[in-house]
Formats: C-alpha cells, sequence, structure tokens
C-alpha cells in the first residue's frame, strides 16, 4: 500500500508541474456569457473553482460541500474545454453517480469500472488532448485511483479531481483524494446552494464541517427530528409522514433514506402498501426478480440495481412503472425516458420508494424522509441530511438511541478513511489512537471491563472471574486487557460456533432449524459482533465453506477458524484480493472438473461443476467483486461479450445451471 501510495503522488506531482491543458481567456468567457443566458450566474467561489481548472495544470482539485453547485461549475467548464479543443469525459465509482455528473454538467460519462475495462481491451486510452472529469472522488479508494492518474500522467491527460471528504468514504483502501487535496490544495466551494432556506444552508454547513450536533438541533428546532419508543414505531410514523407529504405536494420529488438494505425492504412495503390503500397502484403481477420474490404494479416506484447500457439506466437509477406483465416492464425514469425490457434481460429491479444512503450521494430531491439506526456515522448522516431543497424529516426510535444526545453522538462519529503514509511514527497503532484522541491502552482496557459484565455475561456460565478481593484482580485487566479481550472474542466465537454447527446438524438430517436454536444464533451473533465486528459476518462465509470448522470451533478447538476467519476478514476489506482468490478458485475448478471429465469421474464432475455456479451465483450478491472481475473476463475463460451481468456470462460461457450454495438458513 505503501508503494501504491506513493506512485499515486508521484503521478500527481507530474501532472501539478505541467501546464498542457490551458484555456483561453475568450473561451472562457463566452461559456460564462452563454450560462448567464440560461440564468446560470455562478457564485464568487464557483467562478474561481472555473478559473482554476481551466488554468492549464494537468491536475485540478475542486473541494464543495453537498449541494454547493459543482456540477453546475463543472458544466461551465465543460463549454470553455470543448471551445478550446478538448475533448471532455467524466467518471464516477457508481453509476447513478455517473449519470448525476452527466445530467447536471452534460460532462458524458461512464463508472471508473467501465473505463479501466476499456484500456484493459485496448479501447478508450487517454490522450494529451482529453481532459477527464472524476465526480465524488472521496469514494475512489487509492489503488484506482493510483491507476487512473498513473495512466493520465503517462498520456499526458489532464484530470480533474472533484468531491468532498466528508461525505461517503470509499469502499476500498485509503482517502486518496483528501490526500492529494492536502499536498496540492485547490479550488474549494463553500457556499450551499441546494436547500432553498438560508437556515437548512447553515445546516449543510455544520454537517460538512463536523458540527452535525448543530445541524440536528436546527432541524428539531423547525419540528423535523422525531423520536418514537422503537424503531418500528419510527418506521410508522416515517410512512405516515412520507405518505401525508405524497398526497399533500404529489409534483415534488422525495426519497426515503436509510442506512441497511433490510430497512430498505421494510420501509418500501410499508409505502407501497399505503400507495395500495390510497388506490394508487394498478393490478398487482407478482414475479421472482434478482433480489427475491416481488410484486409490481403501474404506479410503483421502481430502483435499477444494475449498470445497462443498452438500456441507458444505471445502479440507482429511478422511475416509475407504466406497465408489467408477467415477462415485461416499461419504466418512465425520473429523467424522462421511457425504458422497455424483459425480464429474461434483465431482473436487477426493486421498488424505489426508500434507498439506502449510499445509493443517495449526488441525488438531490425536493423531500427527505431519514430513519436513523446505529450504524450511521458522520459521513453517512451528512449525505442523509443534505439531499433535499424544502425538507427533511428524521425520526429515529429510542431502543436505538436512548435520547437525543446519544442520537447525535452516533451521528457524529468521525469514520474517515486514513492513508498509510498518515502513519509514519515507530508506533502506528499508538499514531492511529491519537489522531482520534483514544487513549490506546487504557481505552482497550475500559472497553474489556465495560463489556465483561454488560454485553456478554451470558457466555461466562462456568467461567471464574476474579473478584474485587482477589489480589490483583483490577492490576491484571490493566496490565493486560489484550489477553483479556481475546479471551473474550474466543468464548463469543466458540459460543457462536455451536449455534452455528447445531443448525448444520438439523440440515444434514433434512429438518430445519427450531424456534430455539434460531434465537440462540442471533444471540450468539449479537455477542460475537459487540466484541469483534463482522465476527459472525467472516466466520459464517469461512463455515460455508468449510463446515467442519463449525464443529471444531464447538469444541473449543479454534486454531483453524481463527485463521479461516482473519483470511475472510481480509477478503472482504480488500476487493483485489477477493478477485485474485476467486479468478484461482474458478481456474482449479475449471481444470479439476476437465480431468474429473476426461476420467469418466461423473460424479466429481458434477459436483466440482455445482460448486462452479455457485460461484458464479455469488457475483450476484457481490457488485464491487462483480466490478472488478470486469476486467478479468480472459482469465476467467469468457471469450465473447454476451450482453448478460457477470455472473451469468461466465455461467453461460462455461455452460453451467447456476445452482445455490450451502446456507445457514436464516
Amino acid at each position: 500500500m505503501i508503494e501504491t501510495e506513493q506512485r499515486l503522488h508521484r503521478a500527481a506531482e507530474l501532472m501539478v508541474e505541467k501546464e498542457r491543458h490551458e484555456v483561453g481567456d475568450r473561451d472562457r468567457e463566452t461559456a460564462l456569457a452563454r450560462a448567464e443566458a440560461r440564468g446560470l450566474v455562478l457564485s464568487g467561489e464557483q467562478a474561481k473553482a472555473l478559473a482554476h481548472v481551466t488554468d492549464g495544470r494537468d491536475l485540478g482539485v475542486v473541494v464543495g460541500y453537498a449541494g454547493t453547485g459543482k456540477s453546475a461549475m463543472l458544466g461551465v467548464a465543460r463549454e470553455a474545454w470543448e471551445a478550446a479543443g478538448y475533448e471532455v469525459r467524466g467518471v464516477a465509482l457508481s453509476g447513478i453517480a455517473a449519470e448525476n455528473l452527466e445530467s447536471g454538467s452534460g460532462i458524458a460519462s461512464r463508472t471508473i469500472a467501465s473505463m479501466e475495462h476499456g484500456w484493459g481491451q485496448g479501447r478508450d486510452a487517454l490522450t494529451s488532448r482529453d481532459v477527464l472529469v472524476i465526480d465524488e472522488a472521496g469514494m475512489v479508494g487509492t489503488r484506482q485511483l493510483e491507476r487512473v492518474l498513473s495512466h493520465a500522467a503517462d498520456a499526458g491527460a489532464k484530470v480533474v479531481l472533484v468531491g468532498d471528504p466528508q461525505q461517503l468514504q470509499s469502499i476500498e483502501a485509503g482517502a486518496a483524494f483528501r490526500s492529494i487535496h492536502e499536498r496540492h490544495g485547490g479550488a474549494e466551494i463553500g457556499e450551499v446552494r441546494r436547500q432553498r432556506e438560508d437556515w437548512q444552508r447553515d445546516a449543510t454547513r455544520d454537517l460538512a464541517t463536523g458540527r452535525t450536533g448543530d445541524a440536528i438541533h436546527a432541524y428539531d428546532g423547525h419540528g423535523m427530528v422525531h423520536a418514537a419508543p422503537t424503531r418500528e414505531q419510527a418506521r410508522d410514523d416515517l410512512i405516515d409522514r412520507w405518505d401525508r407529504d405524497r398526497q399533500a405536494s404529489p409534483d415534488q420529488s422525495r426519497i426515503i433514506l436509510t442506512h441497511t438494505n433490510d430497512e430498505v425492504r421494510a420501509l418500501n412495503e410499508a409505502a407501497r402498501e399505503r400507495m395500495r390503500e390510497a388506490g394508487d397502484l394498478g393490478d398487482d403481477v407478482r414475479l421472482t426478480v434478482e433480489r427475491g420474490a416481488r410484486s409490481f404494479a403501474g404506479g410503483d416506484r421502481v430502483m435499477f440495481l444494475q449498470n445497462e447500457r443498452g438500456l441507458g439506466v444505471k445502479n440507482g437509477t429511478l422511475g416509475t412503472v407504466e406497465q408489467v406483465s408477467e415477462r415485461s416492464m416499461s419504466v418512465r425514469t425520473d429523467d424522462g425516458r421511457n425504458v422497455s425490457f424483459d425480464f429474461k434481460d434483465y431482473d436487477r429491479i426493486d421498488h424505489g420508494y426508500a434507498a439506502t444512503i449510499h445509493k443517495a450521494q449526488g441525488m438531490t430531491v425536493d423531500r427527505t424522509h431519514v430513519l436513523a439506526t446505529p450504524g450511521l456515522d458522520a459521513h453517512g448522516s451528512y449525505v442523509a441530511l443534505s439531499r433535499h431543497r424544502d425538507g427533511m424529516d428524521l425520526h429515529y426510535g429510542r431502543e436505538d438511541f436512548a435520547d437525543q444526545d446519544r442520537l447525535i453522538r452516533t451521528l457524529s462519529r468521525d469514520r474517515a478513511k486514513d492513508m498509510a503514509s498518515d502513519y509514519e511514527r515507530a508506533d502506528p497503532a499508538q499514531d492511529y489512537a491519537e489522531r482520534r484522541g483514544i487513549a490506546f491502552r487504557e481505552r482497550l482496557a475500559e472497553i474489556v471491563r465495560k463489556v465483561v459484565p454488560e454485553k456478554v455475561r451470558g457466555m461466562f456460565d462456568g467461567m471464574h472471574l476474579p473478584t474485587e478481593s482477589e489480589q490483583g484482580s483490577e492490576r491484571k485487566v490493566e496490565e493486560d486487557p489484550e489477553e483479556a479481550l481475546r479471551k473474550v472474542r474466543t468464548k463469543a466465537l466458540v459460543r457462536h460456533a455451536r449455534a452455528v454447527d447445531a443448525i448444520f446438524e438439523m440440515q444434514e438430517q433434512g429438518g430445519r432449524a427450531s424456534p430455539e436454536q434460531v434465537e440462540e444464533l442471533q444471540e450468539a451473533r449479537k455477542v460475537f459482533e459487540e466484541v469483534r465486528p463482522y465476527g459472525p459476518h467472516d466466520a459464517e462465509a469461512a463455515y460455508k465453506k468449510n463446515p467442519e470448522l463449525a464443529s471444531e470451533a464447538a469444541t473449543g478447538q479454534v486454531n483453524r477458524t481463527v485463521r479461516a476467519l482473519q483470511l475472510e476478514t481480509e477478503l472482504r476489506t480488500d476487493p483485489q484480493i477477493r478477485a485474485d482468490r476467486f479468478v484461482e478458485s474458478w481456474q482449479r475448478l475449471d481444470r479439476a472438473s476437465q480431468r474429473q471429465y476426461q476420467a469418466g469421474d461423473m460424479s466429481g464432475y458434477k459436483s466440482t461443476r455445482s460448486a462452479m455456479g455457485d460461484m458464479a451465483k455469488s457475483l450476484e450478491r457481490d457488485p464491487q467483486l462483480e466490478s472488478i472481475l470486469e476486467g478479468r473476463k480472459r482469465d476467467l475463460g469468457i471469450g465473447i461479450d454476451s450482453g448478460r451481468s457477470l455472473g451469468r456470462e461466465l455461467a453461460f460461457s462455461h455452460g453451467i445451471d447456476l445452482g445455490r450454495g450451502r446456507s445457514i438458513g436464516l
């Protein structure tokens, strides 16, 4: 990673030093005059940003708060660049962000993965006459941004990075955009334009500068923060308010936002039920789409979940169903286009009344309705609470947040990504803690003292915990908190493994998990998550691949399981490693299937092919991995682009029926 960062900064430094893309004053002034004729008058900050990105240097950086009109400024810059003879391209990490960039600026845009795939096929390479605009650059990981900047530096192209380091962080490792801005500076736009009322614009600035509590207090003072006893009641209250707003202002745009896909599903179902009760939906057609069984009707709001160039839709495109049958659907997208498709060709669609906050970065609507849950942080709350023009309503349940102070603390958590070069001291762990105001060992000891008695009390049945009277009891925890935490985690791992193994055994006997087993697994997951975030997820991924590990860990033999869990953590957090492992596993299974077929081992051949089908099917649940593997089709034995999703294309190329893998069944 250090070497990657060094290449990134070398490329950036080379580009900053060169001035090969200057725009003349006449071209810039003509573009400004055309914008004013359309009614667009740039603010002083936008005009300075325009001057910065058209000043000739090969690298430009624009940092702007949410709703400051970055895309509008880029639209003027596009006209100036094109008048000067340059070709302007736009890219973003996600399809919907690319679509928003194109609609807001007129710059033809696509995803970064699509552009890199073209490079891998010998197409779409940058030249010295290109200007590449990268929007929402704060979401781009270090490795990917390094590849793009290095390619641009070699080609002599200009790159303009646009984003906000405080909004949603990169999925992959690193904070490349923030790091480049800190080293080389750039233009900053702080005048918020999206919200129509001054106090709401002030609230967005508060969110952007880390004063989340001030923003929430402002909204609360205007009656826009709503508490309920439970999350379920908060969800019902949100839908009530959304429905009243929908019927009172049918011409306004609106979206429901929350943190998790599970909550999105529940909110979508509740909103749709209100539409049905009001008589605003046609006849239901029951379908099975990529995410499972769904009912769609004329008038339904829908969201597309996969980029599809042939249809002109992106992952996150919203629209309204005009017609639907068991075979096809016609949708009027929010930008006014009619999109029709057969489900045999495209089934990545779901209801679109609610969306995750990650789908919303770059979105602008008249009103938003937000359900807060404990997974939020300062970056997600900044995005969620700044999408609206006219108003926002924030709902939460007191079972998640005991009071508004707890809500504010959660929504203020700084989870900004870091660079390896941020930690150049001899003790990176201590440096990491100190950068966040944490006294490292003292904080770890505090976690152990609090978690052991309060959170995981049930794990210690039969386990002796030292009392206050026992010599050195408190000192022992203070002196070796890491060992104490390791023991707590081991206990949680063993309990979780026993719960999983019990369900596996029941499935082996042809039965289903009992309610008691389900309840125990859910409680074990909760306990495990408390002491090791994502621990249950990573352990279950390891057990799915090798069920014997669950049996071993259930008896207290955890060494192999711990190694497998660490590997799953590595695979989850580093998509490039996941991609490498996927390709290696696929090639190994493909070779094995060929040997088995030639040897007449049809039983082994069918088993191997089934495993390959499971792998292909898994890509439908992992769009990030699917995106990375788009550039490695040759390694996967895909010779012809069939237009299908990668998982289906992989299965089609190898003549495999997509099967189903082993599941815990919850």
